[in-house]
């Protein structure tokens, strides 16, 4: 394998293809980049925000501003919010309209990038507040490059690299764009968020004999089911995943299904990457990352690909002999409780390791006094226990679980049992979405996972929130969504897709064949015949009717 330094991409040339599945050569994308260059330096540009989902043409954007010497923003997203606190700090924004203008420039002469100057900037989450710019140099993209391809890059050969995670963050950056493009291998350009695309991305490398690999989020691995076709996936040369924890469930069902665990990257924007792991509990650090503990019981990172200095993390850390470490939580997630120091990752760790439990997240919350909230996702154990036990005597169980390890006083007072937390395109906890469901009642609606249909027929496929205020008190031990909401819903959600007539005039044929639970997939038809003024509904699981009835709807002046 062939490989060309991040500084020399415009000066060296690759053969073959690089991207696809929209083709792109390294001569179309060095020239495409070196008009860019030109159209940047006669616009007197000097820092360049873009959002850019397609990382081919990111390639060509990062390329062409680097040749420019103009430094790349990449930013989380481009929310207004965003667009007008980037153009406040003096960036220039790249729009899809402005293609046609730069490409008719002629190109700059290609050369070899300049290394030193801070020519990248990337944000943070933005998990919490205003998200942090962090600035790097080609040095460092460099040097963590050379790490990279030196651990895995003779394993992986022609790999053909695609993944869930965007490249407007450090980890699809590295990972899903620049590697592959100095190494000179295929990767697929767009981002594939769903685990069905990357089953059908992965089964046309095997159609054309090419081994591929994985760049993943948590995120989506722990929600790749079982309705994949695992035994031809497992050809996969390795699965990365980076951006957060790999809850440890879902990376030993994982292993189970594809016969190796995934290659975990620890690290964040600041430091860039720290350590890997493949299953089990310690890391092991980058070549030429420097580990220490500090005062606090931190980890403390310098290498060549992070800024001068060394890097205070707010993980803490167990270092062991033979130079790895286990990471012990985090440092900034230490709360009082009535002048009580508690560790909300402790707490979460010990939740869950209840087996109904899958994920939890502990937050502060301070209504007239301080106290905890939870929000847990259950595992399919927990389900089991809502839908046969009751959303109280869940509660009770779980408080009496976590009672070993805290105080009373300590134990959440408020919870929330959801589908999944809320996390980005990388991974990541997202908080204010956290906070958000913690402010907002128990959902009164279902969560709609499909819609098709046209004109007055419609099929929508929906979940059953595991939460739902309706389930309160029908019935407190087994709970089963009430006959009438589901009346009201087939109204509520038909108003949402067809002009209905406004007002209620009765019901006909109504019949109930089969409970509805929590967590339950229904399916709902829909469909309304105009000239009778009937709605007709049926709720089905699995193929079985639930209910059906007509609705009578008039207008007020009938």
């Amino acid at each position: 394998m062939s490989w060309i330094d991040i500084a020399d991409l415009l000066v060296r040339r690759h053969a073959q293809v690089l991207a696809g599945p929209q083709l792109l050569t390294h001569d179309a994308l060095a020239e495409q980049a070196l008009r860019l260059a030109a159209w940047l330096q006669q616009q007197g540009v000097h820092k360049l925000a873009v959002y850019e989902l397609d990382a081919g043409n990111l390639a060509v954007v990062a390329l062409g501003a680097w040749r420019a010497g103009v430094e790349l923003v990449l930013p989380g997203d481009d929310r207004p919010q965003t667009r007008q606190r980037l153009q406040h700090a003096g960036c220039w924004w790249l729009e899809p309209d402005q293609q046609r203008q730069w490409q008719g420039c002629a190109p700059l002469p290609a050369a070899r990038l300049e290394m030193d100057r801070p020519l990248l900037t990337l944000s943070t989450s933005g998990s919490t507040g205003q998200p942090k710019l962090i600035q790097k140099t080609l040095s460092q993209l460099h040097n963590e490059l050379q790490v990279l391809e030196h651990l895995w890059g003779a394993e992986l050969e022609q790999a053909v690299f695609l993944g869930s995670v965007i490249t407007q963050h450090i980890y699809g950056l590295l990972f899903r764009l620049l590697w592959p493009l100095c190494a000179g291998r295929y990767f697929i350009r767009q981002h594939l968020p769903f685990a069905e695309e990357i089953q059908q991305h992965s089964m046309a490398c095997l159609t054309e004999g090419r081994p591929f690999v994985w760049v993943c989020s948590p995120a989506l691995l722990k929600r790749m089911g079982d309705n994949l076709d695992w035994n031809r996936l497992a050809a996969v040369k390795r699965v990365f995943s980076s951006g957060g924890p790999l809850p440890a469930d879902a990376g030993v069902q994982l292993q189970q299904r594809l016969g190796q665990a995934a290659t975990e990257v620890y690290g964040s924007s600041e430091t860039g990457g720290i350590a890997w792991r493949q299953g089990g509990q310690s890391w092991t650090p980058f070549p030429g990352a420097s580990i220490e503990q500090n005062e606090q019981g931190a980890l403390q990172v310098s290498s060549p690909w992070q800024a001068s200095g060394s890097e205070a993390t707010s993980d803490a850390i167990q270092l062991l002999d033979d130079g790895r470490f286990v990471l012990q939580g985090r440092l900034d997630r230490i709360v009082k409780l009535e002048e009580k120091r508690v560790s909300l990752p402790f707490l979460e760790d010990s939740l869950q390791q209840h087996d109904w439990v899958s994920e939890c997240r502990l937050l502060l919350q301070h209504n007239g006094r301080a106290s905890l909230a939870a929000l847990v996702v259950l595992s399919a154990r927990g389900v089991h226990a809502l839908r046969n036990g009751g959303r109280s005597q869940l509660v009770q169980t779980l408080r009496q679980h976590l009672s070993g390890y805290c105080e009373t006083l300590v134990l959440p007072r408020r919870w929330r049992f959801i589908e999944q937390l809320p996390v980005n395109a990388q991974g990541k906890l997202q908080q204010q979405a956290m906070e958000h469901i913690l402010q907002q009642e128990r959902p009164r609606e279902p969560l709609q996972l499909s819609c098709q249909g046209d004109g007055w027929h419609w099929q929508l496929a929906l979940q059953i929130p595991h939460d739902l205020a309706f389930f309160s008190g029908h019935f407190p031990a087994s709970p089963v969504l009430p006959g009438v909401v589901q009346v009201d819903w087939a109204m509520l959600l038909g108003r949402q897709l067809m002009p209905l007539p406004v007002r209620f005039a009765g019901m006909e044929v109504l019949k109930f064949q089969q409970l509805i639970r929590p967590g339950d997939l229904i399916d709902l038809d829909l469909k309304f015949e105009p000239e009778r003024g009937k709605l007709y509904f049926a709720f089905a699981a699995a193929g079985a009717p639930c209910s059906s009835g007509r609705i009578v709807l008039v207008n007020d002046d009938v």
